[in-house]
């Protein structure tokens, strides 16, 4: 008789649940870019989706705070835009030191640096921080570094990758040893080495200060997109396809990429598979573009090495997905990852996943030491050659955001980035308009909105009166010269008669 060995892990029953629709937010233009990216980034002050938008790029950046400024429902057609590009926004990336600061890369070949007040934005806004000029073609993909403050690398279809200092505008390493476009990009657990999937088929592991490649290998044999992570204590997992064009992840070790530890084949689905991935709990979450599930498996030291945990099902496919750093999940109810899932009708959905306990005390192995928002290194320090690991913050007491960041200038403008440039002509800085209560702002706002919506109504009431004046004028003139023909008309009758 044989019993069956139940494998031991906490995860084994990680339980999601997508909010109600009023909880979600709606009305959303999504982008309608054939690019393989999320087209969605979230930290715990904000959310930004890239969006649709005539005459150029944009997305939409909504606070995430309980206060009155947090638009959950239905969001206004006007509601303003991060506007500046000039043509369509492929990628975007909040900054992991800087909550307000976030970087898009676009069809128009330029980088943009933006930084978003804490109350969220009232007005459109079109000028950035610090635009990064150097990519020849468009600019697909942004990454910041893990550790180092201002650290920024981009990538572009004129297969260059370049890491770039946002606090000086200037190009740090520019690394040019891809054959053709790099699909994906990722820093390891220090941010010492960088690892790439290009449309070559090959998966690199590259030295990011001096652009050497240190090993290289065959990622997926297919010729579809790959996309490949560091996870925290250092192996490589890679999502991509096979030569029948069936979806496969692989687990690898750095020292040897050409012999994978697992390669998996799951379906034959067509949509890119994008790997998110969570270091404190060591569960990479499949996210594929086109499918209505999100798989979610967890990596051990033990055979098989990639564990299935479970399968979160959803009505209708997913158009791009944002995933939550853990500093944004809320501990007390359990919730280990949260994801904001968007979906073809403009739907942004939230989705929660949680580890069900009875205790309603911290959770401390659910919750250990997480990655927080200070740098441990400046662009400088990392670029002569020095690696921190990220600096680690604790969950017990929940999170709470710094009061103020620290002042970094940037040598291409006057302003530094957690502060927007004052406006020329005598006009009031920002950090006075954000010294008014957010609340005040949005009242404000509210109220413009609805002056704008009475103008429309008084002005298409003026129409429809001025319309009907005419109408009774005309219809007037016409019966008068009706009733003078008959009067004339009555004497030639009666003579007629006679």
């Amino acid at each position: 008789m044989s019993f069956r060995v139940v494998r031991s892990s906490k995860f084994r029953h990680v339980y999601g649940q997508a909010l109600k629709r009023e909880q979600c937010y709606d009305n959303i233009r999504v982008s309608k870019s054939s690019w393989d990216s999320t087209f969605c980034a979230v930290n715990p002050k904000f959310l930004a989706i890239i969006v649709d938008s005539a005459g150029g790029g944009a997305f939409i950046v909504l606070p995430l705070n309980k206060s009155k400024t947090s638009q959950v429902g239905r969001i206004a057609a006007d509601h303003p835009l991060v506007g500046g590009h000039k043509g369509p926004v492929l990628d975007i990336a909040w900054c992991p030191h800087n909550d307000n600061v976030i970087a898009s890369g676009s069809e128009d070949c330029v980088v943009k640096v933006w930084h978003i007040p804490d109350h969220g934005l009232v007005k459109t806004l079109t000028e950035p921080i610090v635009d990064l000029i150097y990519h020849q073609r468009r600019v697909g993909l942004v990454l910041w570094h893990p550790t180092a403050l201002n650290v920024l690398l981009t990538a572009g279809s004129d297969n260059q990758v370049v890491i770039w200092n946002v606090g000086t505008g200037e190009a740090l390493v520019e690394i040019d040893c891809h054959p053709d476009i790099v699909y994906s990009a990722c820093f390891n657990w220090d941010g010492s080495k960088l690892l790439t999937t290009c449309k070559d088929k090959q998966i690199r592991i590259i030295n990011p200060r001096t652009g050497e490649i240190e090993s290289e290998a065959v990622c997926h044999e297919g010729s579809k997109a790959t996309r490949a992570i560091f996870l925290r204590h250092g192996l490589v997992f890679t999502t991509g396809f096979s030569k029948m064009s069936e979806r496969q992840y692989s687990l690898r070790t750095p020292d040897c990429l050409d012999k994978p530890i697992v390669m998996v084949e799951l379906d034959t689905s067509n949509g890119v598979m994008f790997p998110l991935y969570d270091p404190d709990t060591n569960l990479v979450y499949l996210c594929g573009k086109g499918d209505s599930v999100i798989r979610y498996f967890e990596i051990t030291a033990e055979p098989p090495f990639v564990h299935y945990i479970n399968t979160f099902q959803t009505p209708d496919p997913q158009r791009g997905i944002g995933m939550m750093p853990k500093r944004g999940c809320d501990v007390t109810s359990c919730e280990i990852s949260r994801f904001y899932r968007l979906n073809n009708s403009g739907l942004c959905q939230a989705i929660t996943m949680t580890v069900p306990r009875k205790s309603e005390l911290f959770q401390e192995d659910l919750y250990p030491d997480t990655i927080g928002d200070t740098s441990a290194l400046s662009a400088e320090e990392w670029i002569e050659g020095k690696d921190e690991d990220p600096v680690l913050i604790s969950l017990k007491d929940g999170y709470k955001p710094p009061e103020s960041k620290a002042s970094i200038s940037v040598s291409k403008r006057s302003n530094i980035l957690n502060k927007m440039p004052p406006k020329s002509g005598g006009g009031k800085s920002s950090s006075q308009a954000e010294s008014i209560p957010s609340q005040t702002l949005q009242e404000f706002a509210d109220e413009i909105r609805k002056l704008k919506a009475m103008i429309v109504k008084h002005e298409n009431r003026i129409r429809a009166l001025e319309a009907e004046a005419a109408l009774n004028k005309v219809t007037k003139e016409d019966d008068e010269g009706s009733g003078g023909d008959g009067l004339n008309a009555t004497p030639a009758l009666a003579s007629d008669e006679v």
